[in-house]
């Protein structure tokens, strides 16, 4: 297995996940407050709802399943 997707389906991946998408989605919205910075921000919803939900979005591109159970159980 990928050693990206083993960290990013661990629970230290999933909080940096969150972490990263309340950063970016902050940044946007905060800091840009402009067309530019709600995008950042509409871009940050994808780590932090994966983070939340227990999705990994680049997994099937290594091709491991999607939700990060699966992938825990596989390791």
């Amino acid at each position: 297995m990928n050693p990206l997707i083993k960290f990013l389906a661990s629970g230290a991946g999933r909080i940096t996940r969150i972490i990263a998408g309340i950063i970016l989605v902050a940044l946007g919205v905060v800091v840009m407050a402009n067309t530019a910075g709600y995008i950042i921000a509409i871009v940050g919803l994808v780590p932090l709802l994966a983070g939340i939900f227990d999705f990994c979005v680049f997994a099937p591109l290594f091709r491991n399943p999607f939700w990060g159970k699966q992938i825990r159980a596989g390791s």
